[in-house]
């Protein structure tokens, strides 16, 4: 089934470090163009820059990275579907994490409720070394912090576990799920006549990849904490 996305959706793919978003990302632009959706692949302009740079970035220069993060998604979402390797949420995340820093959070919230998918990539992939990553160690607090971000703002997400072909069938199906939730409430405000709303959705169950489901135990877990 393919879904049914209109120009200017955008998939976004959050996660801490090694845990497949690239490949998550390649792999879902690739099929939606196999099946006739225009789609343009927006990579991770963190990454971009500290290749570039050869060093990870100042605290002073965060800000920077995740505005242009967004501008680019913004850019091509004007001409067709995009599917982000990553978006501002997750620089304002390292920002926190990092140097204790949370005035990235509110623009890169903002943008984040702008995108109609946005999947979490799970922690069940084996780390991956990198000179520019700080190490299996640190994917459990980036984790914590990006679904304590989403939850906190209330925006719905779906986790995707699996390794190569299951997580992307996975990924597939939530955002099969997802589209035909979204498409069926625009029919239903069509019909009413009424203003079409945002539509809170859910994801069946796979390794506990329900949102909702997820949501609860964090919070509940937050609730514990404090």
């Amino acid at each position: 089934m393919t879904p049914s996305l209109p120009a200017g959706c955008v998939i976004a793919l959050v996660g801490a470090e090694s845990t497949g978003k690239t490949e998550l990302a390649r792999a879902i632009a690739q099929r939606l163009q196999d099946r006739g959706t225009p789609t343009t692949l927006v990579s991770e302009y963190l990454r971009e820059w500290c290749e570039r740079e050869g060093r990870t970035p100042r605290p002073d220069e965060q800000q920077a990275i995740a505005d242009e993060q967004t501008r680019r998604i913004a850019a091509a979402a004007a001409s067709g579907v995009v599917v982000a390797d990553t978006t501002a949420l997750m620089t304002a995340v390292y920002s926190e994490q990092l140097f204790a820093d949370t005035s990235l959070h509110e623009a890169a919230l903002a943008a984040q409720r702008r995108y109609a998918i946005t999947l979490l990539t799970a922690l069940d992939l084996p780390w991956v070394a990198d000179d520019m990553r700080d190490g299996p160690h640190a994917r459990q607090p980036t984790d914590t912090l990006v679904r304590a971000a989403l939850t906190g703002a209330r925006l719905s997400y779906a986790v995707v576990h699996g390794s190569g072909g299951e997580r992307l069938a996975n990924a597939w199906n939530a955002i099969n799920s997802i589209a035909g939730n979204e498409g069926r409430a625009r029919a239903s405000g069509s019909r009413s006549g009424s203003e079409s709303k945002p539509v809170s959705w859910s994801w069946p169950c796979e390794k506990c990849s329900d949102p909702e489901c997820e949501h609860k135990l964090f919070s509940d877990l937050i609730a514990r904490r404090d």
